[in-house]
């Protein structure tokens, strides 16, 4: 593990969550820009979430599945399934399967997101040693329209139900708001900033710390707007 992975492990270790800015993620995860911008574009081909219990259309997602072992590298892809949540941890959508398209294998496949889900298992692995993972992977889209905000956490702040989050912003489109929150158990806030540029990110604890983020809206009404964002989560396997 280099330096700077060493690095990230321990801040998450020691405060429960940790921020990077692209700069960094790029040095962690070198690749040309043309494969970048090929896996940012993957966000243009999201389908509807129709589970939103508050009626809302304003959210577009896909989902995959892994299985990570100890000492073997990578991630390996599970058979598609449902995400499910705890009520306890998802009080507007949660105790119910939620199908959601599949990401698609050219999106899986690409260096940069093989780079994150590798850097997301270093960071899991070091605070959890020998640990078979099963892990997801989200795409979320989140619009906004005049009179319509977007709610990136409908739930509002909360647990994932899991053991480590990573959460990576792919696109800020014309937007206001989007402020990511961390508090501690008792919701008394340990951080508030903005996730605002490609592979600006943070990794939770998810045991420790909840986390949260506020609604979005168009900064011109006249024009589209929308949050693209990465969230990759590890969840210990008995």
């Amino acid at each position: 593990m280099s330096l700077s992975l060493v690095s990230l492990a321990d801040e998450v270790a020691d405060r429960g969550f940790a921020r990077r800015g692209p700069a960094q993620i790029r040095e962690l995860i070198p690749a040309p820009d043309a494969v970048l911008e090929d896996f940012a574009e993957s966000w243009q081909r999201l389908e509807t979430d129709g589970f939103m219990r508050d009626g809302g259309r304003y959210r577009l997602r896909r989902l995959a599945n892994f299985l990570a072992v100890p000492g073997v590298p990578g991630h390996l892809r599970g058979l598609h399934r449902p995400h499910f949540q705890e009520v306890v941890h998802n009080t507007l959508n949660g105790g119910l399967d939620r199908w959601f398209a599949p990401v698609e294998d050219e999106t899986i496949a690409n260096p940069f997101c093989q780079g994150l889900l590798d850097l997301g298992r270093e960071v899991a692995d070091r605070l959890h040693p020998g640990t078979r993972w099963f892990v997801e992977m989200h795409q979320f889209r989140v619009q906004a329209q005049p009179n319509s905000p977007g709610h990136p956490t409908p739930e509002g702040v909360h647990h994932d139900g899991t053991d480590v989050v990573l959460i990576a912003m792919v696109a800020r489109t014309n937007l206001l708001g989007g402020e990511t929150m961390v508090t501690d158990g008792e919701r008394r806030t340990l951080a508030r900033f903005t996730l605002n540029g490609l592979l600006d990110l943070t990794i939770l604890d998810d045991r420790r710390v909840m986390h949260g983020v506020t609604p979005v809206e168009p900064a011109d009404p006249a024009l589209p707007s929308c949050r693209d964002v990465l969230v990759l989560t590890w969840k210990r396997v008995d």
